[in-house]
């Protein structure tokens, strides 16, 4: 997701999201680690993605 699109939603939205993407941060680490991922460059994506949103919730507060 592109920043400026989270910075477009709300505070409570963000953290939402960003609560959801850990839960698939969590899911797909345990993929790799049985061998069940099929890209790896999921993990990236998704790792940045909630880079992302931090950033974006720091600068809202």
């Amino acid at each position: 997701m592109r920043a400026f699109k989270i910075r477009e939603k709300s505070i409570e939205e963000i953290r939402q999201e960003l609560e959801a993407l850990c839960k698939e941060l969590f899911k797909l680490r345990m993929q790799n680690a049985t061998s069940q991922l099929s890209r790896s460059s999921e993990l990236k994506r998704v790792r940045r993605d909630i880079a992302r949103m931090k950033t974006v919730l720091n600068e809202k507060k």
